[in-house]
């Protein structure tokens, strides 16, 4: 990626521009982690707590392999304890990249049932994403903000999903090319993502993080940018306010403390509804 305007504008993929995140945590994430590590007799108590972390709280859009440590660990209390677990947890803690590839590498150097069957649970989750029915489209009015923003700003996708689905999803519904990267999982975290598309030159002020999850918040917080974010169950009201108001706020330098503490607000209120 080269820069070419004075602004960068990261967007987040699955949750926040794609309409996906609901479908593939009800019937891909949630569903396969039942079965691959045999939580059937606890299904639906299961079930109800992947949702919570992975859709209705502040983990929203956590890394899939830190919110399986997390149901994983939920599941011990339960009296589901997998093999190698505790390794596992350590990992998704500590290794500087979590991805299908990483967790590849780390299953080569020693056994350890849990990574394995997490790894073949990531892999089931890729595939059953690309089953028929479960393709939701772009929410209303990310197109048209992609548009407007990008005249004047450098778009740049900063996603926790994989590079596949990331590339697929934002080539099928002709997103790419207002977009000057892609970036997922295998690039780094997303506050990694965020550090490396600054270096090139863009002033901290002039940077935003536009994202659906806590996640997206804390990336930004840590690189000192601002942060734009997508309310959950109210994404058309939150694409439109960023094109006619926040997008504005940032060219024009009024994009301000102030402001950002009201976006926060209006952030949070928006998660505890879904409680």
């Amino acid at each position: 990626m080269k820069k070419e305007h004075d602004y960068l504008i990261c967007i987040d993929s699955d949750g926040c521009a794609m309409d996906t995140m609901n479908s593939k945590h009800f019937y891909c994430f949630g569903p396969e982690w039942v079965k691959q590590y045999g939580l059937e007799d606890i299904q639906e108590e299961a079930l109800k707590y992947w949702n919570q972390i992975n859709l209705y709280s502040k983990t929203r859009g956590i890394n899939r392999f830190k919110g399986l440590a997390m149901g994983l660990e939920w599941a011990k209390e339960k009296g589901y304890e997998t093999e190698g677990q505790e390794e596992f947890v350590a990992w998704t803690k500590e290794a500087p990249e979590l991805s299908n590839p990483a967790l590849l590498a780390q299953c080569q150097k020693k056994k350890n049932p849990c990574m394995e069957q997490a790894l073949l649970w990531s892999i089931h989750v890729n595939l059953a994403v690309k089953e028929p029915g479960m393709e939701q489209g772009v929410f209303y009015g990310v197109r048209e903000a992609l548009e407007k923003m990008s005249p004047k700003a450098d778009l740049a996708v900063v996603s926790s999903a994989n590079a596949q689905a990331v590339e697929e999803e934002w080539s099928k519904y002709e997103l790419k090319p207002y977009c000057k990267a892609l970036l997922s999982q295998e690039a780094g975290n997303k506050a990694e993502c965020i550090q490396k598309l600054s270096a090139l030159g863009y002033p901290p002020e002039q940077i935003l993080m536009v994202g659906d999850a806590m996640g997206d918040y804390e990336a930004a917080k840590k690189n000192g940018v601002w942060f734009y974010p997508i309310v959950v169950n109210n994404e058309k009201e939150s694409w439109q306010q960023l094109q006619e108001e926040a997008y504005p706020k940032l060219l024009h330098g009024t994009f301000d403390r102030g402001y950002q503490k009201e976006l926060l607000d209006k952030f949070e209120r928006g998660f505890q509804k879904t409680l």
